[in-house]
């Protein structure tokens, strides 16, 4: 299976609350925390990773808070996911270039940089507003405006 760290799971839920409640202007660490059932600790650390990468801006001040940079529609799933990963890979020769001993020698190497763009162009394609929007019943089924990428793989290669 493959999965995101806990905390980008939790910076996933702070932007979608934030991105879903445009009637709220700004939004503090604590009014995050309290209707994210996140710790504040937490939301603390995630604000300030999603401002530097200027996905929140602040606002300072007794009024002060975050909101979004931009549009829910123009922030993207993968822009999230690397605020608090950093680079969207399969695996760490696909990010980190030089860490593994078998670099060079290991036949997954170059799958692995296929579908980590393949992971990056999906996560890229999926915006915030998409989050925060209610799926209807049968969205389960595939339609031209939801993302569905195939991997296929065949001796030899992959597509």
């Amino acid at each position: 299976m493959f999965r995101l760290n806990k905390l980008t799971d939790y910076a996933l839920v702070v932007m979608q609350y934030v991105a879903g409640h445009p009637e709220e202007p700004l939004h503090t660490a604590r009014s995050l925390a309290a209707a994210t059932l996140l710790p504040v600790p937490t939301v603390v650390k995630l604000l300030k990773e999603l401002q530097d990468h200027g996905l929140l801006v602040s606002y300072r001040g007794v009024k002060g808070g975050y909101a979004p940079a931009r549009p829910p529609s123009q922030i993207t799933v993968a822009q999230i996911v690397e605020a608090i990963e950093g680079s969207i890979g399969f695996t760490e020769c696909a990010t980190a270039p030089g860490r593994c001993t078998l670099e060079g020698k290991c036949r997954v190497q170059d799958n692995s940089h296929i579908i980590g763009r393949t992971l990056q162009r999906a996560l890229g394609n999926i915006k915030l507003s998409d989050l925060t929007a209610e799926l209807a019943e049968d969205a389960r089924v595939p339609r031209k405006s939801n993302l569905v990428t195939s991997i296929t793989m065949s001796p030899g290669r992959v597509q």
